[in-house]
């Protein structure tokens, strides 16, 4: 018997939760690094066909193994694994959709704790102020500073953080917010929440755009936003011969659509009946689109580029993920007027993109506790935030720690589980059907009607309910080109970003490796216990 689950309120409520799903940290922190580091322009041209060759179909993706799943009572991929694979394989494999963003927000809340920390230093104007050197390292050597000793990084020790105690209250202020939402449940709390934050985002944003549009260059030179936008939209071709450059494209898809996370199944899997998943999909997507490429590309990459310049931003860039959103723009705001209201307004933006991604990573394990083991749902997030609280401390006290996390779980293995979702959505949906068709045929002839055949029970499964006719070409790229570039994507950071991470560079590293083993080894006997209770097929 199906129980009762949760369901959106509304279809809005849904697109602004998904959309807050994905218009996260990395919208606004990664893409303007990505892109800058990148060529600019350059990038833009492989990131435009990866959204189409890779973004759009695994969305699709998704959200119709969602809906399938919770049609039949069921919100996470182990279960709807199970269900299409029909074997004692399928459930384990699907234990990535709940591990993967689960681990992910052990360490995303904590840098999502940043955020209301610079927010808060801003209001108070505490944060340092512009000197007159003139070289960019040294400009912005106080801010990547007071950075360093906000996470604690500006000692010694090679093992260890000493995370000061306001940073500390900060990251527990966070914790505690994220879980009051998911206390209160899917429409109660995220949907309402989403409905919140979502438009505060884009005004926060919009007013910080057109702030930085008006910016003029500190030096007296004539550098002005569209020299910013200039970078960005004007590409250097000869930088698309360079393979690094569609490797990062293709790489920020997956972060800025949160593809591979198993989150957007555990949303798409509280749909009202007979819900449509390819307009939704669509929206959901173009929403966040709009986000990171308008606004996240407008404000950082155009204020830095007049502020520092191009050659200036990129030297930014490649210092690191953070440098452009948590030191070059406090930097750049601290010598306009009203910058430190700027600097707040930049920063609570992060931390609503943050906190509306965050609550959708931690929902795929409450979902399958309630779901496969009947847990009430305050007893799911109870267990869930003390396992997170504990689990925490890890990337917070020890150095690397992080880093490892970030590689193997909030990178590689993304392209991993999205490979094996679109293997299961397009290869194995329709397997039995076509099995039993072509019982009795010679080998190779049951072989070529096999891959004629089963995408169609995924390109109908998909099309189920659809508002909008999804154009036909979009079958090819879902059947073959999408899971042809996951093997490609998949096969060349096994060669290039593989070697030199085999060896860890501290014990930390190891000690991350060990505690994604042990989440494995808690994943899989959770799930044996949810068998035993035959809550599966």
């Amino acid at each position: 018997m199906i129980h009762q689950r949760e369901q959106w309120g509304s279809r809005l409520g849904l697109i602004l939760a998904v959309a807050g799903n994905a218009i996260g940290l990395g919208n606004f922190l990664r893409f303007p690094v990505q892109a800058a580091d990148n060529g600019g322009g350059a990038f833009m041209i492989p990131y435009m066909l990866s959204f189409i060759l890779l973004g759009i179909p695994l969305i699709w993706v998704e959200w119709a193994l969602g809906r399938y799943g919770g049609e039949r009572g069921h919100g996470t991929a182990i279960a709807v694994f199970d269900l299409i694979w029909k074997n004692r394989i399928g459930k384990y494999i699907g234990i990535l959709g709940a591990l993967i963003p689960l681990v992910v927000v052990v360490y995303y809340t904590y840098i999502e704790a940043w955020t209301l920390i610079y927010s808060f230093y801003h209001l108070i104007d505490s944060v340092p102020h512009p000197t007159n050197i003139s070289s960019v390292s040294e400009y912005l050597k106080p801010y990547s500073q007071f950075l360093f000793g906000i996470i604690g990084a500006n000692n010694e020790s090679k093992i260890f953080f000493s995370v000061p105690i306001t940073t500390y209250i900060f990251f527990l202020i966070t914790l505690f917010l994220n879980f009051y939402i998911l206390y209160r449940g899917i429409s109660a709390g995220i949907e309402k929440v989403a409905k919140i934050a979502m438009p505060l985002i884009f005004i926060m944003a919009i007013i910080l755009m057109i702030r930085v549009f008006t910016l003029t260059a500190p030096d007296g030179s004539n550098r002005n936003f569209l020299d910013g936008l200039g970078f960005l939209w004007n590409p250097d071709l000869s930088a698309l011969a360079e393979a690094k450059v569609w490797i990062a494209a293709a790489g920020q898809i997956f972060f800025t659509l949160s593809i591979g996370f198993g989150a957007i199944l555990t949303y798409a899997s509280y749909l009202k009946p007979k819900s449509d998943v390819v307009l939704n999909g669509l929206a959901s997507a173009s929403v966040n689109e709009f986000a990171e490429v308008i606004l996240g590309g407008s404000i950082a990459i155009t204020a830095s580029v007049i502020f520092f310049g191009v050659a200036g931003t990129q030297f930014i860039a490649s210092k690191g993920a953070f440098d452009l959103g948590f030191i070059a723009l406090p930097a750049i705001f601290a010598n306009t007027i009203y910058g430190n209201f700027f600097g707040f307004l930049w920063f609570l933006l992060l931390f609503f993109a943050g906190i509306t991604s965050s609550v959708a990573l931690a929902q795929p394990v409450i979902a399958f506790l309630e779901d496969e083991l009947d847990f009430s749902r305050e007893k799911a997030v109870f267990y869930t935030g003390i396992f997170l609280f504990v689990s925490a401390h890890l990337p917070i006290f020890l150095k690397g720690f992080l880093d490892e996390l970030d590689f193997w779980i909030g990178t590689f293995s993304l392209v991993i589980f999205a490979l094996l979702e679109a293997i299961t959505f397009v290869w194995l949906l329709g397997k039995d059907e076509v099995l039993r068709k072509t019982e009795g045929m010679p080998i190779l002839q049951r072989l070529i009607v096999y891959i004629k055949e089963t995408p169609k029970y995924a390109w109908e499964e998909l099309n189920r309910y659809a508002e909008i006719k999804v154009p036909k070409v979009f079958y090819y790229i879902l059947a073959y080109i999408s899971p042809t570039f996951l093997i490609f994507l998949l096969a060349w950071w096994s060669f290039t970003e593989l070697p030199s991470k085999i060896v860890p560079d501290s014990i930390n590293g190891w000690l991350a490796r060990g505690f994604i083993l042990v989440v494995i080894v808690i994943g899989v006997i959770l799930v044996n216990k949810a068998s035993n209770r035959k809550k599966y097929i």
